[in-house]
């Protein structure tokens, strides 16, 4: 009879200890980052004709520099944040005898406006 009673009650209180309501820990994700980081501010400054120390200065040093070609720099960046899609950037910076001549990729320089030229006087 008592094991009767055991079971019943365990039984009973079963519904109670439901899987969603203890709370099974989740595993923890982390956001991985590889590469270097490429922000618009970044391309913003790179101008034609810069020495490749002063894109070193504004852009650190690249991911992969291909031993064949001294030239051309390549930066790449990708974030894979946990249960979403991985993001990537690029860049890649093309050289002519120490001077950046043009770069391609995910940026582009932003469009700023001249200012305006100065007002001339009206007193003749």
């Amino acid at each position: 009879m008592r094991g009767l009673v055991l079971i019943l009650t365990v039984t009973l209180m079963l519904p109670g200890c439901a899987i969603r309501r203890i709370g099974i820990p989740k595993v923890h994700r982390i956001t991985i980052q590889q590469g270097n980081v490429i922000t618009q501010d970044m391309v913003d400054k790179l101008k034609p004709g810069m020495t490749k120390r002063q894109v070193l200065f504004v852009m650190g040093e690249p991911v992969v520099k291909n031993p064949f070609e001294h030239d051309r720099w390549d930066y790449i960046y990708t974030i894979k944040p946990p249960r979403q899609p991985t993001a990537q950037s690029r860049m890649t910076l093309f050289f002519e005898d120490d001077g950046l001549v043009r770069f391609t990729g995910n940026f582009v320089p932003t469009e700023r406006e001249s200012p305006d030229p100065p007002a001339e006087s009206a007193a003749g």
